[in-house]
Protein backbone atom coordinates (compact mmCIF):
# COMPACT_ATOMS: atom_id res chain seq x y z
CA UNK A 1 0.00 0.00 0.00
CA UNK A 2 1.41 3.33 -0.87
CA UNK A 3 1.21 6.24 1.66
CA UNK A 4 0.15 9.36 -0.13
CA UNK A 5 1.46 12.84 0.89
CA UNK A 6 -0.73 16.05 0.59
CA UNK A 7 0.60 18.29 -2.02
CA UNK A 8 1.32 20.97 0.46
CA UNK A 9 3.15 21.13 3.88
CA UNK A 10 1.77 19.42 6.93
CA UNK A 11 1.96 21.96 9.02
CA UNK A 12 -0.12 24.21 6.47
CA UNK A 13 -3.15 21.49 6.75
CA UNK A 14 -4.53 22.81 9.68
CA UNK A 15 -5.71 26.82 8.67
CA UNK A 16 -6.83 25.31 5.39
CA UNK A 17 -9.06 22.86 7.02
CA UNK A 18 -9.94 25.49 9.66
CA UNK A 19 -10.87 27.88 6.38
CA UNK A 20 -12.63 25.04 5.11
CA UNK A 21 -14.48 25.07 8.42
CA UNK A 22 -15.21 29.06 8.58
CA UNK A 23 -16.08 28.64 5.05
CA UNK A 24 -18.73 26.13 5.64
CA UNK A 25 -20.15 27.58 9.16
CA UNK A 26 -20.76 30.81 7.31
CA UNK A 27 -22.23 29.09 4.36
CA UNK A 28 -24.31 27.19 6.13
CA UNK A 29 -25.15 29.88 8.84
CA UNK A 30 -23.77 28.26 11.99
CA UNK A 31 -21.31 31.33 12.43
CA UNK A 32 -22.54 33.80 15.15
CA UNK A 33 -19.52 35.38 16.19
CA UNK A 34 -16.51 35.45 13.66
CA UNK A 35 -13.65 36.43 14.72
CA UNK A 36 -10.17 37.36 14.37
CA UNK A 37 -6.64 39.44 15.84
CA UNK A 38 -5.58 42.33 14.38
CA UNK A 39 -2.05 43.98 14.66
CA UNK A 40 -2.31 47.39 15.52
CA UNK A 41 0.19 50.42 17.24
CA UNK A 42 -1.75 49.88 20.51
CA UNK A 43 -1.16 46.12 20.54
CA UNK A 44 -3.00 43.31 19.30
CA UNK A 45 -7.02 43.85 18.70
CA UNK A 46 -9.35 41.50 18.98
CA UNK A 47 -12.42 41.87 16.42
CA UNK A 48 -15.53 40.23 16.55
CA UNK A 49 -18.51 40.40 14.32
CA UNK A 50 -21.93 39.00 14.30
CA UNK A 51 -24.26 38.94 10.94
CA UNK A 52 -25.29 42.30 12.29
CA UNK A 53 -21.78 43.89 12.26
CA UNK A 54 -18.56 44.71 14.22
CA UNK A 55 -19.71 43.47 17.96
CA UNK A 56 -16.36 43.80 19.86
CA UNK A 57 -12.94 45.37 19.73
CA UNK A 58 -11.13 44.18 22.66
CA UNK A 59 -7.40 45.31 23.99
CA UNK A 60 -4.77 42.25 24.39
CA UNK A 61 -4.56 44.01 28.33
CA UNK A 62 -8.41 42.57 28.65
CA UNK A 63 -7.50 38.87 27.83
CA UNK A 64 -8.78 38.05 24.64
CA UNK A 65 -9.93 34.48 25.61
CA UNK A 66 -11.92 35.85 28.33
CA UNK A 67 -13.61 37.88 25.72
CA UNK A 68 -14.60 34.91 23.60
CA UNK A 69 -16.10 33.65 26.03
CA UNK A 70 -17.79 36.45 27.80
CA UNK A 71 -18.99 36.72 24.04
CA UNK A 72 -20.40 32.94 23.76
CA UNK A 73 -22.26 33.46 27.00
CA UNK A 74 -23.59 36.61 26.09
CA UNK A 75 -24.31 36.11 22.54
CA UNK A 76 -23.85 32.63 21.29
CA UNK A 77 -21.18 29.90 21.40
CA UNK A 78 -21.17 29.35 18.31
CA UNK A 79 -17.93 31.76 17.81
CA UNK A 80 -15.02 30.53 15.43
CA UNK A 81 -12.04 32.78 14.41
CA UNK A 82 -12.79 33.65 10.52
CA UNK A 83 -11.19 36.63 9.30
CA UNK A 84 -12.81 37.21 5.95
CA UNK A 85 -16.21 38.78 7.82
CA UNK A 86 -13.71 41.35 9.50
CA UNK A 87 -11.47 42.44 6.19
CA UNK A 88 -13.52 45.37 6.13
CA UNK A 89 -12.92 46.45 9.59
CA UNK A 90 -9.23 45.13 9.13
CA UNK A 91 -8.93 47.43 5.74
CA UNK A 92 -10.65 51.08 7.53
CA UNK A 93 -8.08 50.25 10.64
CA UNK A 94 -4.97 50.31 8.18
CA UNK A 95 -6.15 53.42 6.80
CA UNK A 96 -6.99 54.78 10.37
CA UNK A 97 -3.45 53.99 11.86
CA UNK A 98 -1.80 55.24 8.56
CA UNK A 99 -3.86 58.29 8.71
CA UNK A 100 -5.61 58.14 5.62
CA UNK A 101 -9.43 57.59 7.96
CA UNK A 102 -10.80 59.85 10.25
CA UNK A 103 -14.50 58.32 10.77
CA UNK A 104 -15.47 54.69 10.40
CA UNK A 105 -17.61 53.22 7.69
CA UNK A 106 -18.66 49.63 9.28
CA UNK A 107 -22.01 48.25 10.37
CA UNK A 108 -21.78 48.39 13.85
CA UNK A 109 -23.87 45.70 16.35
CA UNK A 110 -24.77 47.60 19.82
CA UNK A 111 -26.27 44.60 21.34
CA UNK A 112 -23.40 44.99 24.42
CA UNK A 113 -24.73 48.66 25.32
CA UNK A 114 -28.13 49.41 26.37
CA UNK A 115 -30.00 52.29 28.35
CA UNK A 116 -28.05 55.37 28.58
CA UNK A 117 -24.36 53.60 28.05
CA UNK A 118 -25.81 53.50 24.31
CA UNK A 119 -26.98 57.16 24.37
CA UNK A 120 -23.37 57.92 25.00
CA UNK A 121 -21.43 55.24 22.45
CA UNK A 122 -23.96 56.66 19.78
CA UNK A 123 -22.57 60.29 20.82
CA UNK A 124 -18.78 59.21 20.20
CA UNK A 125 -18.30 59.38 16.76
CA UNK A 126 -19.81 63.18 16.89
CA UNK A 127 -16.31 63.82 18.18
CA UNK A 128 -14.47 65.10 16.00
CA UNK A 129 -10.83 63.50 14.79
CA UNK A 130 -8.46 65.53 16.61
CA UNK A 131 -11.06 66.70 19.35
CA UNK A 132 -12.03 65.69 22.89
CA UNK A 133 -14.80 66.66 25.02
CA UNK A 134 -14.68 65.85 28.92
CA UNK A 135 -16.72 63.30 30.81
CA UNK A 136 -19.15 66.44 31.61
CA UNK A 137 -19.59 67.55 27.39
CA UNK A 138 -20.40 64.23 26.90
CA UNK A 139 -22.92 63.59 29.59
CA UNK A 140 -24.76 66.78 28.76
CA UNK A 141 -24.92 65.49 25.21
CA UNK A 142 -26.31 62.23 25.86
CA UNK A 143 -29.09 63.96 27.68
CA UNK A 144 -28.09 63.66 31.09
CA UNK A 145 -25.60 66.58 32.47
CA UNK A 146 -25.36 65.45 35.80
CA UNK A 147 -24.31 61.86 34.64
CA UNK A 148 -20.37 62.30 34.69
CA UNK A 149 -19.61 59.57 36.69
CA UNK A 150 -22.12 57.58 34.26
CA UNK A 151 -20.15 58.78 31.21
CA UNK A 152 -16.82 57.56 32.29
CA UNK A 153 -18.29 53.87 32.95
CA UNK A 154 -20.27 54.01 29.56
CA UNK A 155 -16.46 54.48 27.80
CA UNK A 156 -14.87 51.71 29.87
CA UNK A 157 -17.17 49.48 29.15
CA UNK A 158 -17.34 50.80 25.65
CA UNK A 159 -17.59 47.19 23.16
CA UNK A 160 -15.95 49.08 20.26
CA UNK A 161 -12.96 51.37 21.66
CA UNK A 162 -11.02 52.41 18.81
CA UNK A 163 -13.83 52.45 16.07
CA UNK A 164 -16.31 54.48 18.56
CA UNK A 165 -13.51 56.38 19.90
CA UNK A 166 -14.35 56.96 23.42
CA UNK A 167 -10.02 57.70 23.70
CA UNK A 168 -11.56 61.12 22.40
CA UNK A 169 -13.26 61.78 25.86
CA UNK A 170 -10.99 63.21 29.03
CA UNK A 171 -11.10 64.57 32.29
CA UNK A 172 -12.16 68.34 32.28
CA UNK A 173 -8.45 69.41 33.47
CA UNK A 174 -7.37 68.11 29.94
CA UNK A 175 -6.17 64.52 31.39
CA UNK A 176 -6.48 61.58 29.90
CA UNK A 177 -8.41 59.64 32.90
CA UNK A 178 -8.98 55.99 32.77
CA UNK A 179 -9.29 53.92 28.71
CA UNK A 180 -9.55 50.10 28.39
CA UNK A 181 -6.40 49.84 26.97
CA UNK A 182 -4.63 51.56 29.25
CA UNK A 183 -2.96 55.30 29.17
CA UNK A 184 -0.30 54.81 26.55
CA UNK A 185 -2.48 53.83 24.25
CA UNK A 186 -4.86 56.59 24.54
CA UNK A 187 -2.48 58.89 24.04
CA UNK A 188 -0.78 56.83 21.20
CA UNK A 189 -4.65 57.80 19.58
CA UNK A 190 -4.70 61.08 20.76
CA UNK A 191 -1.42 62.19 19.17
CA UNK A 192 -1.72 60.56 16.48
CA UNK A 193 -4.70 62.36 15.73
CA UNK A 194 -3.28 65.56 16.80
CA UNK A 195 -1.12 65.16 14.05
Amino acid sequence: MDIIFPPFPVDVLPDRLHERLAAAAEEEDLLDVAYRVYDSPVGPLLLAATAEGLVKVAFARQDHEAVLAALAQAISPRILRAPGRLDEVARQLDEYFAGERRTFDVALDFRLARGFRLSVLEHLPEIAYGHTESYAQVATAAGSPKAVRAVGTACALNPLPVVVPCHRVVRSDGSYGQYAGGEEAKRVLLTMEAA
